[in-house]
């Protein structure tokens, strides 16, 4: 069993004009093979820093990631990346873009067919492998992007806001494709997102985080995502508690936004 594993990631960023930004400080976390993990806060609190820091886009000013026994120092095929734009590559087909990971690791058509087809199967697109990436819609862009990264068989799969770009109908219906791939594939996955309840459906665990620094506020395991497998995601949202839940963590971020805007206003006193 493979474990992510976060130690005392702390990030600065250091400013031309000699002040810094504490975007992180002692963020620590440990994650099993096949968990679910949503982050959601104020803006300002790291989340997109942390995720940044998992795909080793960014080397942490404290602190390490390890995965499977290493330490994370890089992009690396282990952790695939769904951005909030599909971040496709628009002169290639669907298929194209769906095999470009096996065919950059020099992997033969005949061993990569399959496995792309069969993904293209699983998101709904299977009849669409010829087509142009600016023939599809924003939501098939999206599940291009989610059988892009998962024929390079990662570990783990890291997705900034993955679904805020699209309209309600459409992210609903990826809410409940994300959960179904979870459960089929038991990937691990961590999912940034600004939806309080788009984190309490996709989230066995959730994480809100408080900011500057940004820094672990409120940790909670949650049945909604178990819940949501295969079933009517209305239905799930209408259970009491996930209301109670909701209202719990909204008034949460909300005290802290006001308390960010305390401070701003202070500050330009």
């Amino acid at each position: 069993m493979s474990t992510l594993s976060i130690e005392n990631i702390s990030m600065r960023f250091d400013l031309p004009n000699g002040t810094h930004v504490q975007a992180l400080k002692n963020v620590s976390l440990t994650l099993k093979t096949g968990e679910l993990l949503s982050v959601l806060g104020p803006s300002g609190c790291g989340k997109t820093t942390l995720l940044n820091i998992l795909a080793g886009f960014l080397a942490p000013t404290d602190g390490q990631i390890t995965l499977n026994g290493h330490r994370v120092t890089g992009p690396d095929a282990e952790r695939g990346m769904v951005f909030q734009q599909g971040a496709l590559f628009e002169w290639m087909n669907v298929r194209d873009n769906v095999s470009f990971g096996p065919r950059m690791k020099g992997q033969r058509a005949v061993e990569y067919t399959k496995t792309v087809n069969h993904l293209l199967d699983v998101v709904g697109l299977g009849d669409f492998k010829e087509k142009a990436v600016y023939e599809l819609s924003g939501g098939m862009q999206q599940r291009v992007a989610l059988a892009r990264c998962l024929a390079n068989d990662p570990d783990v799969i890291l997705m900034d806001e993955p679904l805020g770009a699209l309209d309600a109908l459409t992210r609903e219906k990826m809410q409940g494709l994300v959960l179904k791939l979870w459960k089929e594939t038991g990937k691990t996955i961590i999912l940034i997102t600004h939806s309080v309840e788009e984190a309490l459906l996709l989230g066995e665990r959730l994480l809100v985080m408080a900011p500057r620094p940004g820094r672990i506020h409120r940790e909670y395991r949650l049945p909604f995502a178990d819940m949501g497998v295969g079933q009517d995601l209305r239905a799930v949202k209408k259970h009491p508690d996930f209301a109670s839940k909701r209202e719990e963590i909204l008034s949460m971020i909300w005290d802290m936004e006001e308390e960010i805007m305390g401070r701003t206003e202070e500050a330009g006193a």
